[in-house]
């Protein structure tokens, strides 16, 4: 039903595909417009509009290794390194 079309990208000029999948998701949400910018441009602006983010050092509760986390540990909830994390997570 949808096919590929190539775009224009108001923010740097360069073409890029609005995929057959990106346009049924699109009319699956009820979105109305086309996007007006490429992928990499959306991201720099929503990051430029984010600020820096801040991380903490914390423990991991399974390793004992050193985990930085982008929010404040609580002391009553366990907090894990990416390795763990990625690990608990692929044994569900």
């Amino acid at each position: 039903m949808y096919e590929d079309k190539t775009l224009v990208c108001k923010d740097c000029g360069n073409e890029f595909v609005f995929t057959a999948g990106e346009q049924a998701f699109y009319a699956e949400r009820g979105f109305q417009n086309e996007p007006k910018a490429c992928k990499e441009c959306r991201n720099a602006r929503k990051n430029a509009t984010r600020g820096p983010r801040e991380f903490f050092t914390a423990t991991c509760a399974r390793c004992g290794g050193e985990a930085k986390v982008p929010f404040q540990p609580k002391s009553d909830r366990p907090v894990f390194c990416s390795e763990c994390f990625a690990q608990m997570r692929a044994n569900g």
